[in-house]
């Protein structure tokens, strides 16, 4: 083979561009086998992203939450550790900024700030357990996750209904955050772009450059990265391990802990209770997977994949399934995890032919 064409299908970026072709001709077939024109189907899905300028700024607000929570689950893959528990940590992350939001009143530019902190906070509280689990006990961290989501939810679920909290009047849900903690850009701003406009796009973009640069240009990242290259090795060359694994924990869960506040103060202002995992930190997987847990590469699987939601919501019109977005980059998730295998065997041959 080419040494040329072998170096470009070895390229990350290609492999996802590759994955991301075929998903598309999967979903055509899909769509093909349900009755409905795949064509029409795709026009109509990239129509209701880029038709108008409303359109493409709502689906920058359901992106930004995918991209703090991309960004969480890329952060902790660097150092080993495979975080899960991302959606927990998101539903904390939103319930601290929402206690935050509802309880006291204080200026905007305090009142935002501490919304924000609680949630990093909370979110890095509940990510540093279960790295404390790990390195205490050798507890396996998927499974503590996974049981962390669960009560995250139920938290949630439970405060929802405190009466301090709770909705005047009825309904499932609290009250509505104080203005003073949204991060709504001003009507001057909203009113050409989506009502829904929101600050935390910036957070984001700020959250990626920080996030490379740790990973990247600091001793931490160096640290962190070892530990996840090769836990031994970085153990021999004197690294903390385990402060290392929490301090993965504890930046992961904060950054999912932003994507819950991000998502409350910029869009829905208060929680609802839940009838099911809404499923921002599974998708972050998903981001964090297509964007080859490099920082920048997760902004824009972040931006892609809330396109893609957005853009579903409108395929009922011409009677397609909106899961058909589901299919596709569960599709992609597949064809990526499949390339790593095949590179992980033509290394191992390679290795084997040298020998």
């Amino acid at each position: 083979m080419n040494s040329r064409l072998k170096k470009c299908l070895e390229s990350k970026a290609v492999l996802t561009l590759l994955a991301i072709v075929i998903a598309f001709f999967v979903g055509a077939i899909v769509l093909f086998a349900a009755g409905v024109n795949p064509i029409l189907a795709y026009t109509t899905l990239l129509k209701n992203i880029f038709g108008n300028l409303k359109y493409m700024a709502w689906s920058v607000v359901y992106a930004t939450p995918l991209i703090f929570t991309g960004l969480s689950v890329a952060f902790s893959f660097r150092t080993g550790v495979f975080n899960i528990g991302a959606e927990g940590q998101f539903v904390v992350g939103t319930l601290a900024a929402a206690c935050v939001g509802i309880l006291l009143d204080l200026p905007t530019v305090i009142h935002i700030p501490l919304c924000i902190l609680a949630a990093i906070v909370a979110g890095a509280i509940w990510g540093i357990i279960v790295g404390y689990l790990r390195v205490k006990w050798g507890i396996n961290e998927v499974l503590s996750m996974i049981m962390f989501n669960w009560i995250a939810y139920y938290l949630s679920n439970y405060m929802v209904n405190l009466t301090i909290l709770h909705k005047e009047g009825g309904g499932e849900a609290t009250k509505d955050i104080l203005t003073s903690a949204r991060i709504i850009f001003p009507k001057s701003v909203t009113s050409f772009l989506c009502p829904k406009s929101n600050a935390g796009i910036l957070l984001a973009i700020l959250a990626v450059i920080a996030i490379y640069l740790i990973i990247n240009k600091t001793t931490l990242g160096y640290k962190l990265k070892a530990v996840g290259f090769n836990k031994n090795a970085a153990e021999y060359a004197g690294i903390n391990v385990n402060r290392a694994v929490l301090t993965a924990m504890a930046i992961s869960g904060g950054l999912a802990g932003v994507a819950g506040a991000v998502q409350l103060m910029g869009n829905s202002f208060r929680i609802s209770q839940f009838a099911g995992q809404e499923g921002y930190g599974f998708q972050g997987i998903t981001v964090a997977l297509i964007g080859a847990s490099n920082p920048i590469g997760v902004f824009f699987a972040g931006l892609f994949y809330g396109a893609m939601k957005y853009g579903s919501m409108k395929l009922s019109t011409i009677d397609a399934p909106a899961e058909i977005v589901n299919i596709i980059m569960g599709t992609i998730v597949f064809f990526i995890a499949i390339s790593h295998v095949f590179r992980f065997v033509s290394k191992r041959k390679n290795r084997k032919g040298g020998n």
